[in-house]
């Protein structure tokens, strides 16, 4: 871990915006760059796929269930680089260095799926993103969490700004890039390129105000101090990895990596690394359950090797982790089988009133968060402008392309006669949500009446599962096997809120009782682990969605949606009757 000084610490506070550290918008808007266009791509990649390969804007026309794998894939290892990412940050390049790559990387994924023309640029974009994203994530909150170093009390604050940072980019590329996409007028390539766009502006940004953060993410010294960890004498027993774990876990790495590819590329190609069966299992299944084997196998064996009490709180984070998993399973639905739902299945064409009443909504929506992040931004400039000119003239210049682009999208919504909803914009629901509700979720951790985390989860799950109800709901007329149908939007609107209500019950959380339950030294492997379930979860999304087909063809779409239904409110259950047990096993962690 790298060491700053005090003395540079306390520098970052002499120039503040908003009561914070100028460095912080820094990273609020970088990050806001970023996950504008990664989630300005996500919103467009599975309905380019699948679209029709005529008509007045191609896509490729590709089944459901290979889209879907495609991109359960994609999202699954967008989880697994940043473990190794945030190691080469650590121990060789530094963490500025590594953003920089990342965010570089990103660009040139963006850019080649912007090459629509043949498929080999798309399978060259998505592996650049990914390799991107491992670089990038981890980084920029490790920045943020050593500027605050000196300052904890602050630093609740500080993420909260940075979260509603990647919100913001989350809704306005999902807005954005959804709209220039779907449009004939545009068209994909211009959707996945102006994606790549803003990233390269957030790199340039970065890059030009990087000196804003004095020493903090400079490349590691090899003689770097090591910080003392503050830990209790019974768990501070070290439990070093041997050369028989090393090489369990390299072998469950490189089986799981090539079981997250291979499921596309079966699909896609005729090459299929699994070409085989035992005892009747495909080879694929055989592969996956046998590194799921040596997967207990080997977290049982390092756990019985800790202390007791340490023993207890780990075995804690792992079953919080495995509830983790299947809420990502049904919430990732959000990229895919509900992005067909909202595309094949929903009225999203509006006249008269209806027309009027939604061009109003999405322009409050639109606009508002827009001259809230306006006015940050010239907070920042007034701070930093005669030290950094050139990253705030490119920062200036991304938002007049995006006060531009929204002029653009909202006049022509006024000018249509009719309008026809963009699929893609469903999914700013979910940021609008969070930024609307996270305060008021924030107010109840920190009051009297926060609960233990285990009704967290359980709530978190129960409200996912009123969400997929809503839709089993609204799916009852549609007949078995239908391809198309005209839902009302209001149960897509319903599950959407209810989704995000699930998620800052549970994603939130998560990630603050695994630092919590470990030692510091330990919340590499641990967030690791976490992070590995996250990736699970959104690998048998992409699964799980893709047999939406299959399910509505033997059955009906309302028992696609009751699927991700019973399943939610049975675990969320489950997971509350659990309490007592956790409870124990914490050991009074709250």
């Amino acid at each position: 871990m790298q060491v700053t000084t005090a003395e540079n610490n306390n520098d970052l506070f002499k120039d503040k915006v908003i009561g914070h550290p100028a460095g912080l918008f820094v990273l609020f808007f970088t990050e806001m760059w970023e996950r504008f266009s990664y989630y300005g791509m996500r919103a467009l990649l599975v309905l380019f796929l699948t679209s029709s390969i005529t008509g007045m804007n191609p896509g490729w026309g590709w089944p459901r269930e290979t889209a879907l794998a495609i991109y359960g894939s994609y999202t699954s290892l967008a989880y697994l680089t940043p473990i190794l990412g945030g190691y080469i940050a650590d121990k060789i390049i530094g963490y500025r260095a590594a953003v920089i790559v990342g965010a570089s990387l990103m660009t040139l994924g963006h850019l080649s799926m912007a090459m629509e023309f043949d498929p080999i640029f798309m399978y060259l974009g998505l592996g650049l993103l990914v390799l991107g994203n491992g670089f990038f994530k981890p980084n920029m909150t490790s920045i943020l969490s050593h500027m605050y170093k000196k300052h904890p009390e602050k630093k609740d604050g500080a993420y909260t700004i940075f979260y509603m940072g990647v919100n913001s980019g989350a809704f306005l590329g999902m807005l954005l890039c959804g709209y220039i996409g779907e449009s004939p007028d545009w068209g994909w390539s211009y959707g996945f390129g102006l994606a790549g766009i803003f990233m390269f502006i957030g790199m340039l940004q970065f890059y030009f105000t990087r000196n804003i953060f004095g020493n903090i993410g400079v490349k590691p010294e090899k003689n770097e101090e090591v910080v003392e960890e503050n830990e209790s004498p019974e768990e501070a027993k070290r439990n070093p990895f041997s050369k028989f774990d090393i090489s369990i876990i390299a072998i469950i790495s490189v089986v799981g990596l090539l079981w997250t590819i291979n499921d596309p590329l079966s699909k896609i190609t005729s090459v299929n690394f699994f070409n085989f069966e035992v005892a009747g299992l495909t080879g694929s299944n055989f592969a996956i359950l046998a590194a799921l084997v040596l997967f207990v196998f080997i977290l049982i064996k390092r756990i019985s090797q800790y202390t007791p009490v340490l023993r207890d709180k780990m075995i804690a984070v792992i079953i919080l982790a495995f509830i983790t998993i299947f809420f990502w399973a049904s919430f990732e639905q959000a990229g895919g089988s509900m992005t067909i739902f909202a595309k094949d299945y929903t009225a999203r064409v509006l006249e008269g009133n209806q027309k009027l009443l939604f061009n109003i909504a999405n322009t409050l929506i639109t606009v508002t968060p827009l001259l809230i992040i306006s006015f940050v931004l010239i907070k920042l400039f007034s701070k930093t402008f005669k030290r950094f000119a050139l990253g705030n003239i490119i920062l200036a210049t991304g938002f007049l392309i995006i006060w531009g682009l929204v002029i653009y999208m909202l006049s022509a919504q006024y000018k249509d006669v009719k309008a026809e909803v963009p699929a893609t914009w469903f999914g700013v629901l979910n940021s609008l949500f969070i930024i609307s509700l996270a305060p008021l979720v924030s107010k109840l951790w920190e009051s009297k009446y926060s609960p233990f985390a285990t009704i967290k989860n359980g709530i978190g799950m129960i409200l996912l599962g009123i969400g997929f109800a809503a839709l089993a709901y609204g799916s009852l007329s549609i007949p078995s096997g239908a391809k198309t149908a005209s839902v009302s939007m209001i149960w897509l609107i319903l599950a959407y809120l209810f989704h995000t209500l699930g998620e800052l019950f549970i994603s939130p959380v998560g990630l603050s009782y695994v630092s919590k339950l470990v030692p510091g030294r330990m919340i590499a492997i641990m967030f690791g682990i976490w992070y590995l379930a996250i990736a699970i979860g959104n690998k048998i999304a992409g699964k799980m969605g893709g047999m939406i087909d299959e399910i509505t063809a033997q059955y009906s779409m309302k028992t696609f949606f009751l699927i991700f239904t019973l399943v939610p409110f049975a675990l969320g259950i489950f997971i509350m009757l659990l309490t007592p047990v956790l409870k124990k096993l914490m050991h009074g962690v709250r």
